[in-house]
């Protein structure tokens, strides 16, 4: 491959195919367009391709929103910041943009609100910027993973890739539709194309963050599954780092076009944890019917309450609009759990104008009507039709205050002292009901949840401890009542102090929860020994 020619031939195994690589003067270049002028591929002044020339942007309005725009239309995961005022130097031509508005979820710069193309009051002092994210950590290093794996014959590289390489037939306007793949192609995929080679011969890889996407996207294209499969877990360590979501959704949606169900299900359990997080962002109203559908399946999915999933849902179809069909509809509409709303809110819900419930009547009502019948009769009457949908009954991880208890002391702050302990805030006592249907919904369960620091207050309560911090979660009283009827399947939710997002949640057995090491978890833990404990009770029939 000689790089100062303007075509390029890849090998594919069963053919050949040649690739354009067109400079930035002779590209096609397309209205709205935006690239960055700077040091760096990932940051520069921002400029605008409109009427025929290029033009830079006023940072009047500029925000963290707008610059997330601009990254992912270059095709990168997301911006780290923003930048106004010719911070990387004045620009020449028009300033198209002014006074921009963008929600940030657009999927170009010209989608967002703004004053007019070139309407503007603004000098080239003035000129916006942007610092996007290249898949590098948090700290600026560059993770390495060595993979000694081994394939069968079933990854041996094939040419029916569905790759979508241009020949030298295309014309123009297939160039400048595929232009970011070419460009891709060229930096990423020639790159590392030697690093796939060696794989196929030895079975060894070395793969960084950076290295991960071009990896990937080459073993997906070969059909070199087990080495995508590989790649793929590399993308967890970028899962937790956005909290935008932007990038989670991109993988997701990545990871449904490569057929990488390894990624999508580590993706869709982090989103499935953030449900409540996910669903107040910008993000919420952009996912695809896929994501929605699979999300709305799961029952890990952390929210205040099932009331608070279907109302997410109904907006969500709003944003949408016809985008979404009417059997759509009723198919995310059959996987709200209705047996799981409080029967005051679904007395409530039958009476509401609800956009799901004007253009769904019957099946809506027939969810309030089972959910009527489960809170009334006893759970014997109604097993055998419930069984046939076991998730139907079964309830996701709800964090309202009557069925969880929040935990953010982890500082040992009480002293022995005449043979008593003072007060010791992680350690506390709360009821929930025995379960939620109106039948035991008066009949109120004790629970004590405690985190323990150390073997001293292990002992203190009679349990052996082999690593810490453990919780444990235990209930007390009349909950022995209820045993041949109810289960209870709690869950341990763990989050970064001061912020929101979660990042680990796990099971109790046998009433504790020991918290694994960063390296037997399934995601990174941002904030080893500095974390938050929420604990949720989840009653089950039997």
């Amino acid at each position: 491959i000689c790089s100062s020619d303007l075509k390029y031939s890849l090998h594919r195994f069963t053919d050949w195919s040649v690739l354009f690589v067109v400079d930035e003067e002779s590209k096609p270049k397309r209205e709205g367009r935006v690239r960055l002028v700077g040091d760096l591929p990932s940051s520069g002044r921002v400029e605008v391709y409109h009427d025929g020339q290029w033009g830079t942007v006023c940072d009047d309005g500029w925000d963290l929103a707008e610059a997330q725009v601009v990254c992912r239309q270059l095709g990168f995961p997301g911006a780290k910041s923003f930048m106004p005022g010719g911070q990387y130097g004045e620009g020449s031509g028009p300033i198209w943009l002014d006074e921009m508005n963008c929600k940030g979820s657009e999927g170009s710069l010209s989608e967002c609100c703004f004053k007019g193309w070139g309407v503007t009051d603004c000098s080239h002092k003035e000129d916006a910027g942007v610092v996007c994210e290249t898949g590098k950590t948090s700290t600026g290093s560059c993770r390495n993973y060595s993979g000694d794996v081994r394939s069968g014959a079933g990854d041996v590289p094939h040419g029916d890739d569905g790759s979508q390489f241009t020949s030298t037939h295309s014309t123009n306007a297939e160039l400048e539709e595929h232009f970011n793949l070419i460009y891709y192609l060229f930096f990423c995929r020639f790159r590392h194309y030697l690093f796939l080679l060696r794989y196929l011969y030895t079975r060894q890889i070395d793969i960084s963050i950076t290295s991960a996407q071009c990896l990937h996207q080459l073993a997906f294209t070969f059909g070199v599954k087990k080495l995508m499969e590989d790649v793929g877990r590399v993308f967890t360590l970028l899962i937790p780092e956005d909290n935008t979501f932007h990038t989670q959704v991109s993988m997701f949606e990545y990871g449904v076009r490569t057929g990488d169900l390894v990624l999508q299900e580590n993706v869709l359990q982090y989103l499935s944890w953030n449900c409540e997080f996910l669903i107040s962002s910008p993000v919420w109203s952009t996912i695809s019917f896929h994501m929605m559908d699979a999300l709305l399946r799961r029952s890990d999915l952390v929210v205040k309450d099932e009331t608070f999933l279907l109302e997410a849902l109904e907006r969500w179809i709003q944003n949408k609009g016809d985008e979404i069909s009417s059997d759509q509809q009723a198919s995310l509409l059959n996987l709200i759990r209705f047996l799981l709303i409080p029967v005051d809110k679904l007395y409530g819900m039958q009476f509401s104008s609800s956009v799901l419930h004007r253009n769904h009547e019957k099946l809506y009502l027939t969810g309030l009507l089972r959910g009527f019948q489960f809170n009334a009769l006893p759970f014997s009457k109604i097993r055998n039709q419930i069984d046939n949908i076991s998730s139907e009954y079964l309830p996701r991880i709800y964090t309202g205050d009557e069925w969880s208890l929040f935990i953010n002391d982890t500082t040992i702050n009480y002293q022995y002292h005449h043979y008593y302990y003072g007060q010791n805030n992680r350690i506390q006592t709360f009821s929930t009901p025995a379960h939620p249907s109106a039948l035991y919904r008066e009949q109120n369960v004790q629970w004590q949840a405690q985190v323990f620091l150390n073997n001293q207050e292990c002992s203190n309560y009679g349990i052996s401890c082999t690593s810490f911090p453990v919780a444990r979660l235990y209930g007390y009283g009349n909950q022995n009542m209820y045993a041949s009827t109810i289960r209870y399947n709690n869950r341990l939710i763990l989050t970064c102090k001061n912020e929101n997002n979660i990042f680990h949640v796990q099971d109790f057995k046998n009433d504790m929860a020991v918290i694994p090491n960063n390296s037997s978890m399934g995601l990174p833990n941002p904030c080893p020994d500095d974390y938050s404990f929420r604990f949720v009770v989840r009653p089950e029939y039997i």
